[in-house]
């Protein structure tokens, strides 16, 4: 009994990483459009002193552009969110596998081939380059150096 209730939180895990809640009021909790689209009629169109146009052409292009915006928004999302969706889900997938399969299992070759070369290299340097300047010092070592001021 146990065991069959442990399995079946299990699978209630395993399916709420997939089918979790999502917040329909913050859509962006990580803020990662933060500074890209904001963008408002007022960073777009702005009259200098001394050139307005009528009040109502201003009303109009304002009322204008921020309902244009958000119904041209909602149409495209609508229309291309969910293909972008898959698009951006494969792409990502696509990643995942490459590094999951290629690029780590590579890596983790060339650090196992490295180190036997590592192993080769370190014995070449010890067998003939430390004997070499192990004399090279004690010759150097007996060499005084006197500066004499005249």
């Amino acid at each position: 009994m146990a065991e069959e209730h442990s399995e079946l939180e299990e699978r209630i895990i395993i399916k709420d990483q997939h089918t979790k809640e999502i917040d329909l009021v913050n859509r962006d909790p990580k803020h990662i459009n933060e500074d890209v689209v904001k963008v408002d009629f007022e960073d777009v169109i702005a009259e200098p002193v001394g050139t307005y146009s009528f009040d109502g052409v201003w009303k109009g292009s304002y009322t204008t552009f921020t309902v244009s915006k958000y119904w041209c928004y909602r149409l495209l999302s609508a229309v291309l969110g969910i293909p972008l969706a898959v698009l951006w889900g494969f792409i990502f997938a696509l990643i995942s596998f490459c590094h999951i399969w290629a690029v780590v299992p590579c890596i983790k070759s060339y650090l196992i081939e490295i180190q036997c070369v590592s192993r080769i290299y370190s014995l070449c340097i010890h067998t003939f380059c430390d004997p070499l300047f192990e004399a090279l010092s004690r010759v150097c070592s007996n060499v005084r150096v006197a500066i004499r001021k005249e």
